[in-house]
């Protein structure tokens, strides 16, 4: 049914366009997940040719909550040729390919800083095993920023976690939670602020901004701000769009992306220290509305679980997963990313 949906779709598409026009079919993301969507990837590509120099080219751009098509379908719209560019939700689509999740384990990008160096080092990996699987080019990748827990019941630490169902979004938080005593639970992203006021769950995971715009304080009591994952999205284009371009129009769209990329990057850390004040009832709050979380600080102990997880945790269980169906990458990670670390 979703292939028959996907045809007529792109069918439509085609006939929309005028002639002469070129015109790429961009899926985005959800308009739910708030302000990045909002205040910069949409404008970027509404404005697609003076953000990237490509006269004659437009946008014709849909958030992936708008178009009838899960998010988890992504990699095979994107290489069936649905749409054009998509901006990838890389942990919902990991499941098709679990090298992905190399670039944001539970504890591996603690911080920004540490997340730019993980993304320079295994993007590459990343870009090949899409190519070659996928039928995709990987234009860049950014985070929505440190990923954080909201829950209704009280809680004082990870440690509370023991017995209650939390939202996660890829597998690799999915152990953690496991590992804490804690049922994952995963739900899109546009059902979790429903499935909190109905006690679907107790507890979920994700930004402090996106968690701001869907409305997540409204049904939830407390937020603990220990970072499990940064959240790595990334911005990809099907090969075929790609080779159609002259080279000079490859370097033109690249440099477009990289700079959209690193907008977000920046962006994304000015929301979070914003979007946790606003959240927590605290002062400056300018980019969401304010509520009155209490604000749990993480324990020693809770910092030391997350510090520890990748080689107790997170990485054998990633290693296990990514290597049955693309061998050699776990060797490719160590190589990259794992250089230097005490595994």
């Amino acid at each position: 049914m979703i292939r028959k949906i996907a045809t007529c779709a792109a069918a439509l598409a085609v006939l929309a366009v005028p002639a002469g026009a070129e015109t790429l079919r961009v899926m985005g993301q959800p308009v739910a997940t708030g302000l990045i969507q909002k205040n910069v990837e949409q404008p970027f590509f509404e404005n697609f040719a003076a953000e990237t120099g490509l006269e004659g080219f437009t946008a014709d751009y849909q958030p992936v909550d708008v178009t009838g098509i899960k998010d988890t379908e992504q990699l095979r719209i994107l290489k069936d040729g649905l749409f054009d560019i998509v901006s990838l939700r890389l942990s919902q689509v990991s499941r098709d390919e679990p090298t992905i999740l190399g670039l944001d384990l539970v504890g591996l990008n603690p911080d920004y800083e540490t997340g730019r160096k993980t993304v320079e080092a295994f993007a590459p990996i990343v870009d090949a095993r899409l190519q070659e699987k996928f039928n995709t080019k990987l234009l860049g990748v950014w985070p929505f920023g440190p990923q954080v827990l909201f829950c209704e019941p009280e809680i004082g630490s990870l440690a509370d976690l023991k017995g209650l169902k939390v939202r996660v979004y890829d597998q690799n938080l999915a152990e953690f939670v496991s590992l804490v005593g804690g049922s994952p639970v995963p739900i899109g992203f546009p059902e979790v602020q429903q499935s909190l006021a109905r006690g679907v769950v107790d507890c979920a995971i994700t930004g402090p901004s996106s968690a701001n715009s869907a409305g997540w304080p409204e049904v939830s009591s407390y937020t603990l701000p220990i970072a499990f994952q940064l959240a790595m999205n990334g911005f990809g284009i099907n090969l075929d769009t790609w080779s159609k371009l002259d080279p000079e129009q490859q370097e033109k769209l690249q440099a477009g992306f990289d700079k959209l990329s690193e907008k977000i990057w920046t962006y994304s850390e000015e929301l979070f220290v914003d979007a946790v004040n606003c959240n927590t009832g605290g002062e400056p709050c300018e980019t969401g509305t304010k509520y009155s979380l209490k604000l749990v600080e993480p324990t020693e102990a809770d910092k030391k679980l997350v510090g520890t997880a990748v080689p107790n945790v997170s990485f054998p269980a990633w290693k296990e997963v990514c290597d049955a169906t693309n061998p050699g990458c776990s060797d490719a990670w160590m190589k990259t990313v794992g250089a230097g670390k005490d595994m």
